[in-house]
């Protein structure tokens, strides 16, 4: 049996980034997640690593640029202080840079690290980092998609979170998760007609959630409590694999589109990824080849 640090048995049972799917965590309880180090902690993170809104946002606004389109009344400070009237959304990027954090980092590397390995993924894991939600009841998560995999545990409160099937067209459309992982400043759009698709998890403290690579996702927390959760994010070389294949299909489709046609989807297990995600890196490494010659002549 894998022997687990911060999961229970049942984390065995995820079907990694094919289905989203909820086990049981050990960290109830665990001081970095108390109000108190948190509001020692937060406040003194640069401010590039906390992201603070309101919390009155509907599925469909723009969950990167909440923090600037949406901006709260009170200062992070006083939202910290009156969480459960203030309907602020907090949301930390690394919290490990605080020291507080570091341990609880590596402790669910090296589980994550048990459950790629469980699901037959050779090499491990990269990029692994933290994302850390503090949010007043009633406050909603917009629509959107990640690129990472991820693993989304509860601390306090409850919350909705309803997660579509990733790579299903009429959630996100092929040319929007090329654009979107392209990192064009393109976004997913919210599509109302594509919530029968999603599952809807009912989250409660001592639970974790995995949501699959580029799977979209909403989430509306309950009105009981503050919510605080934490997600651990991080790479496998099949999701780079994607990565790769959909960049080639994003440089690809415009020529393609003049031709009358469109790449084939890009997915995991889709017949092809491998070769367009050889393809991409080799293009990469002539090109930077050509830079670096052009460079030094």
């Amino acid at each position: 049996m894998t022997e687990f640090t911060c999961f229970e048995s049942d984390a065995s049972s995820i079907r990694l980034d094919r289905q989203a799917s909820v086990c049981r965590h050990r960290l109830m309880g665990h001081p970095a997640l108390s109000l108190e180090n948190l509001a020692q902690v937060i406040p003194a993170l640069p401010e590039n690593q906390v992201f603070h809104s309101t919390g009155r946002l509907g599925f469909s606004d723009n969950f990167d640029r909440a923090h600037l389109e949406h901006r709260p009344e009170q200062g992070l400070r006083d939202a910290l202080e009156q969480l459960r009237t203030t309907n602020a959304y907090i949301m930390v990027r690394q919290p490990e840079t605080a020291p507080s954090f570091r341990p609880l980092l590596e402790d669910l590397k090296r589980d994550v690290e048990l459950l790629v390995k469980a699901a037959g993924v050779p090499a491990g894991i990269d990029e692994a980092m933290l994302y850390l939600f503090i949010a007043s009841p009633n406050s909603i998560t917009p629509f959107h998609i990640d690129r990472y995999s991820t693993l989304l545990l509860q601390f306090r409160g409850s919350k909705q979170v309803t997660v579509f099937p990733p790579w299903d067209p009429r959630v996100v459309s092929d040319e929007d998760a090329e654009q979107f992982f392209a990192r064009t400043g393109r976004r997913p759009a919210w599509k109302p007609e594509a919530e029968p698709l999603g599952t809807t998890f009912a989250f409660t403290p001592g639970q974790a959630l995995h949501i699959p690579f580029a799977a979209g996702h909403h989430v509306r927390n309950g009105g009981d409590d503050v919510s605080i959760s934490l997600s651990i994010i991080f790479n496998t070389p099949e999701t780079r694999k994607i990565i790769n294949a959909l960049a080639l299909n994003h440089r690809m489709r415009p020529l393609m589109r003049r031709l009358g046609l469109s790449p084939a989807p890009v997915a995991l297990g889709a017949p092809g990824v491998g070769s367009k995600a050889l393809a991409w890196r080799m293009a990469r490494s002539v090109l930077g080849g050509r830079r670096r010659a052009v460079s030094t002549s």
